[in-house]
């Protein structure tokens, strides 16, 4: 799998209700004010197959899903979404601004569903090969400010529907990862005003930039 690319590739990562989303939207404004070519997609989907996977995870059903079911699908949407739509768009010079990512695997096989590390780096391996995040922009909050936000919006899909106590251990570890992987991770405290956050989001990317000697946003 070629990976050579011009453009940057950002994810935004976090719990469920922590304001993703937005924050992708929010982005994808300041690159368009300033004429940044960009794709925004999402995780997992992105592509007319892997939309359809993601229906397949997040549907709720009687039948159990094991994690190891789950976490292959999620793979499987995410090679689409890679051959389909990041390397191309990268390819171009265009920011691919993505939804999650493969940390999320991470955060909800391993930390969530306490998988072993070790199925999801060899599935990491061999689907992305040297393909990483440039900058992954971690919204961080506790469970209970982003539970009360998905309540709003009524009901809740497979994953979202999750005990208090998988959504700890998720939030963890990708905490863990944001420690383990510093020098992409920037770790923005989602409870905040809309005001504060969007400003936390603004100052890392033009640190991100300032960093390859490029115009701030």
């Amino acid at each position: 799998m070629p990976t050579d690319k011009k453009g940057f590739f950002i994810t935004i990562e976090g719990i469920e209700g922590v304001g993703k989303s937005t924050a992708a939207n929010y982005i994808q404004s300041l690159l368009a004010e300033h004429s940044r070519p960009y794709v925004t997609t999402r995780e997992p989907g992105g592509t007319e197959v892997a939309e359809a996977i993601r229906k397949i995870l997040l549907v709720k059903r009687q039948e159990p899903v094991y994690p190891e079911t789950e976490l292959l699908l999620f793979f499987a949407g995410r090679m689409q979404h890679i051959q389909q739509v990041i390397l191309p768009a990268l390819a171009k010079g265009a920011w691919v601004i993505c939804d999650r990512f493969t940390d999320a695997s991470y955060a909800y096989q391993c930390g969530g569903r306490q998988m072993d590390e070790s199925f999801v780096r060899s599935l990491e391996q061999n689907i992305q090969k040297e393909l990483q995040p440039d900058l992954t922009l971690l919204l961080d909050a506790p469970h209970a400010v982003g539970h009360s936000r998905i309540e709003k919006r009524g009901e809740t899909d497979r994953i979202e529907q999750e005990r208090e106590a998988f959504f700890r251990r998720v939030r963890e570890k990708y905490l863990q990862r944001a420690t383990l992987y510093a020098h992409r991770y920037r770790v923005i405290d989602a409870d905040k005003t809309l005001e504060e956050v969007q400003q936390q989001i603004k100052t890392a990317l033009n640190e991100f930039l300032q960093s390859h000697d490029m115009k701030s946003l």
